[in-house]
């Protein structure tokens, strides 16, 4: 029992662990093959020209290609991996330039950052194009560049067009087929949640779905061009793809059967992976689905909708005009390129993330310009992955960076001790990075390990310094966090609390406002589903940011845990109200105009409360439904009621 008492003592506190516990990821292999054959064949031109700074530079920018590598589609390649290149060689051309003018250099990074801190906000690609922006702006002004100016952004946009070749190297081959998987895959997770419809793994299943639309549609608007009747393959998968929403509806509505009829019949979530079969081959035209005769509502429901969905994913002539566009065209790119960066210029969040990147990077490049510290640029790199804004809490991330980087250098300091310049690098860089892909997506610490000996083994390649670079980078890592924390999250107390109350409070807002468009008189369809599909976006938002909270020390990640229960709640109204229009839309009788009013009251009254306590707060005891309620909307009002009731106070 003492010994038991000891090692809890002595285990990590929560927030850590969570940290360094490795999330489970199938490796990538062919990412994995691309950047061990991106990373080490330069260097082996680099050596056969007695050229290796040469080549230790186009393996830089491979490197950075290989971490932004993150796509599934081909074309969403393009951009994430040339758009963010292109910034990387503008970062380090300015780094060039100031290259040992010291406070001119402060000056010029600390601007640099400001920039890259404020477009981080518009989006993933925008977010990797600052990122690499500051990172090969830090990384020019730290280390020498051969001559001219010119030619460092050259060879590290080398190194990215090599990556990017051999990413798209199976696209004539396998063109749309991530595309094709994706959707596929959502029908079959839509098949998981038809099986578990009416038991209690009903909530785990629709999340499950929830993510793998969102990742559908992300992955097919992304991609839609102007004059989409060019694409029939894209809008025929889109088409299949908004056609699986009515069959996510009606395995909504299955919940609220009757526990005496069980489960669905295996029947439907049969069907639904027949159906999913069928978009992953890409085969058509085959005959009517085989599935029972309904029994209620709730089964009239999922019938409908998987019949419409087998009609929509076998025929073989899809409308290229007119079914893509029900949920929605994205906006030009000129469009929403302005928008973005109107929202950026006038946003406070981003100006002020902006600020605090700029105030961490000026003080690190100040410190060392001040204080001799061996290859300074080291603490600046530190701090510029630390505090990037969607890579989680920037404590915990701080942590995590030193335990990562530490690691790191114990698998470089047998590389550097005993692997003698030359050839040898090769065949140890192939190995190095492979591990980067293997292990990245396992956590930040494990990919802060992989990547610290493939740098140090590439700056060795320019500094010439060998095993007396680790014992510095330790330290210079050690002072970039220690700046992170003390310049990016103790001196803004905003860092100190989350936004999943105020995102809450918001999401409960929209809610209500879904109830009343779903029980219009005359529903427009089409407006409910983008609403709903809004709406669930916005609670995956509000997930995210809980599960960045956890990472939080005390208080902070306390504090988070306490909304949990209510975001559970949040989804289950939200689930409900769907459930419940499905119904009546197959037999159940409209519920009466001012109950839905009454519920809608209900649900503002919550959102204001959250949303001015900060807190989970109790809504007003009173509420305007029945005592005991009764009808369609007899569900809804148990889980509103709910919600009211794990909205106590105090746990902020």
């Amino acid at each position: 029992m003492a010994r038991s008492a000891r090692a809890a003592r002595l285990a990590p506190p929560s927030w850590l662990a969570a940290g360094l516990r490795p999330r489970s990821a199938p490796i990538p292999w062919a990412a994995v093959a691309r950047a061990s054959v991106a990373l080490s064949a330069p260097l082996a031109v680099g050596f056969a020209t007695d050229r290796p700074a040469y080549g230790a530079l186009v393996s830089m920018g491979a490197l950075s290609a290989v971490i932004g590598d993150t796509a599934d589609a081909y074309r969403m390649r393009v951009f994430n991996i040339a758009v963010p290149q292109l910034f990387g060689a503008l970062g380090v051309a300015l780094g060039t330039l100031v290259y040992g003018d010291g406070w001119v250099a402060v000056g010029v990074l600390t601007l640099i950052a400001l920039v890259s801190g404020m477009i981080s906000s518009i989006g993933a690609v925008a977010s990797a194009s600052g990122l690499l922006l500051l990172l090969d702006a830090v990384v020019g002004a730290g280390l020498p560049m051969p001559t001219p100016w010119w030619k460092a952004p050259l060879l590290l946009t080398l190194g990215g067009v090599l990556v990017l070749l051999l990413a798209l190297f199976a696209w004539p081959l396998r063109g749309g087929v991530p595309e094709r998987t994706a959707v596929a895959g959502t029908y079959r997770a839509v098949a998981d949640l038809l099986a578990a419809a009416g038991t209690p793994a009903h909530d785990e299943k629709r999340q499950a779905v929830t993510h793998s639309l969102n990742e559908s549609y992300d992955l097919l608007l992304a991609h839609r061009t102007r004059r989409h009747g060019r694409s029939p393959g894209s809008v025929r998968l889109l088409a299949q793809l908004n056609a699986v929403i009515p069959v996510v509806e009606a395995a909504t509505s299955a919940k609220l059967r009757p526990s005496s009829l069980g489960p669905l019949p295996d029947a439907y979530p049969a069907a639904a992976r027949e159906l999913a079969a069928a978009v992953g081959t890409g085969r058509t035209g085959a005959g009517p689905l085989a599935l029972p005769e309904p029994a209620g509502p709730s089964e009239r429901a999922v019938d409908h909708a998987l019949r419409y969905a087998a009609t929509v994913v076998h025929e073989t002539a899809p409308d290229l005009h007119g079914v893509a566009e029900r949920l929605g065209r994205p906006a030009p790119v000129r469009i929403r390129t302005r928008r973005a960066l109107r929202a950026v210029m006038l946003s406070g969040a981003s100006w002020r993330y902006g600020l605090r990147l700029a105030l961490c990077i000026g003080l690190a490049q100040a410190l060392v310009s001040v204080i001799a510290v061996p290859r300074s640029y080291w603490v600046t790199l530190t701090v510029t992955f630390v505090m990037k804004p969607d890579f989680g809490s920037v404590f915990s991330r701080a942590v995590l960076r030193a335990l990562g980087t530490a690691a790191g250098l114990l698998i470089a300091m047998p590389v550097l001790a005993a692997v003698p310049h030359g050839w040898w690098d090769v065949p140890v860089m192939m190995l190095l990075a492979t591990l980067i892909p293997a292990v990245s997506a396992k956590g930040y610490a494990f990919q802060t390990a992989a990547i610290t000996p493939v740098i140090l083994l590439l700056s060795d390649l320019l500094n010439h310094q060998g095993f007396d670079l680790v014992l510095p980078r330790l330290y210079d890592s050690l002072i970039g966090c220690a700046i992170s924390l003390v310049a990016g999250y103790l001196l803004w107390p905003e860092s100190w609390h989350t936004r999943i109350g105020d995102r809450l409070a918001d999401a409960v807002s929209d809610t209500a406002a879904y109830l009343a468009l779903a029980f219009e008189p005359r529903p427009d369809q089409t407006a409910r589903l983008k609403y709903r599909r809004r709406l669930y976006r916005d609670l995956s938002t509000v997930r995210s940011e809980f599960q960045r909270a956890l990472t939080e020390p005390p208080p902070t990640g306390t504090r988070a845990a306490a909304w949990w229960p209510l975001v559970i709640a949040v989804e289950r109204i939200v689930d409900t109200t769907t459930a419940t229009r499905v119904r009546v839309d197959h037999g159940e009788p409209a519920p009466p105009a001012d109950e839905i009013a009454a519920i809608g009251r209900e649900l503002r009254e919550l959102a204001d409360a959250v949303r001015s306590s900060g807190s989970p707060a109790r809504a007003p005891a009173e509420a305007d439904g029945p005592d005991e309620p009764t009808g369609v909307l007899a569900p809804l009002h148990d889980e509103v009621r709910a919600a009211r009731a794990v909205a106590a106070p105090g746990l902020g």
